[in-house]
């Protein structure tokens, strides 16, 4: 309940982007190679802005 109202930190948001994008490269992977790639590419931009805020 305390951390109803505590906004999200700049790298929380990433790592949930990263996951998200992590998330949907791996379906796409099955059906769908070339979106695939390229999700997978948006994830490892997001990591290298995660890993310069580290």
């Amino acid at each position: 309940m305390f951390g109803l109202f505590k906004k999200k930190t700049e790298k929380e948001k990433l790592q949930e982007q990263y996951e998200k994008l992590s998330k949907e490269a791996y379906l796409l992977s099955s059906t769908n190679r070339k979106m695939s790639d390229q999700k997978t590419f948006e994830a490892n931009k997001i990591m290298d802005q995660l890993e310069k805020l580290s």
